[in-house]
């Protein structure tokens, strides 16, 4: 059980590091403004994720270059009709730093992974120990990277909504992305598959003893 849980972490957290603009229906959060007429109204939104964000809307479809980070320019103010700069520069400043840590956390459960598939297979004493405090401790870091990572994503966003109210007076307004729940997810399955992992050393250490205690 515990490989299928490493497993299911790695799928989220590489869902979420493939996230906007790669896979446009995954994000962290999502800005949206809209726009009235007589005749008509509509409305226009951006959507960020860990490569940089994809604009839609009214007269407005463009996805900048992919990279690691956000460089917002004024297409985005343009695109949410706003007249300032200061809704670029909340977001550019809160989040670019932190976006890093995503694809790192995902190699790391993809190493955690890797190194438990050898706790299905039994050494010569009938115990997989040492897979077992190897996943331990490659999975402890992944698990807690992973953890700072979620931290980091509930933050950020609470920030730029914050931020976002106050420099537009609800003219824009933010909505949580799926992939700030898809990261819980990969946590919580990380520090399941851990609890078990420790479980499976102690088991192991106990029946060491056992065997020891014969000769």
């Amino acid at each position: 059980i515990i490989p299928c849980l490493l497993f299911i972490a790695f799928l989220l957290l590489l869902l979420v590091t493939l996230s906007v603009p790669i896979i446009k229906t995954i994000y962290l959060f999502t800005l949206t403004a809209s726009v009235s007429s007589l005749l008509e109204s509509a409305s226009s939104s951006v959507k960020f994720g860990v490569w940089g964000y994809c604009i839609s809307g009214v007269n407005v479809g463009s996805v900048p270059p992919t990279h690691l980070g956000y460089t917002v320019d004024s297409t985005v103010a343009s695109a949410l009709n706003l007249d300032s700069n200061e809704l670029v520069h909340v977001v550019s400043e809160t989040t670019t730093a932190a976006l890093v840590l995503h694809p790192i956390a995902c190699g790391l459960t993809f190493l955690t992974l890797l190194v438990s598939l050898f706790m299905l297979r039994r050494g010569s004493n009938g115990t997989v120990r040492l897979p077992s405090l190897i996943t331990l401790g490659v999975g402890i870091l992944a698990t807690l990277l992973t953890t700072i990572i979620f931290l980091i994503d509930v933050i950020v966003v609470a920030v730029i909504r914050n931020g976002v109210k106050d420099d537009t007076n609800g003219v824009v307004t933010l909505n949580w992305g799926n992939a700030v729940w898809m990261a819980l997810g990969a946590t919580l399955a990380l520090w399941l598959a851990m609890l078990g992992t420790c479980g499976g050393v102690c088991a192991c250490g106990a029946r060491y003893r056992r065997n020891t205690e014969k000769f």
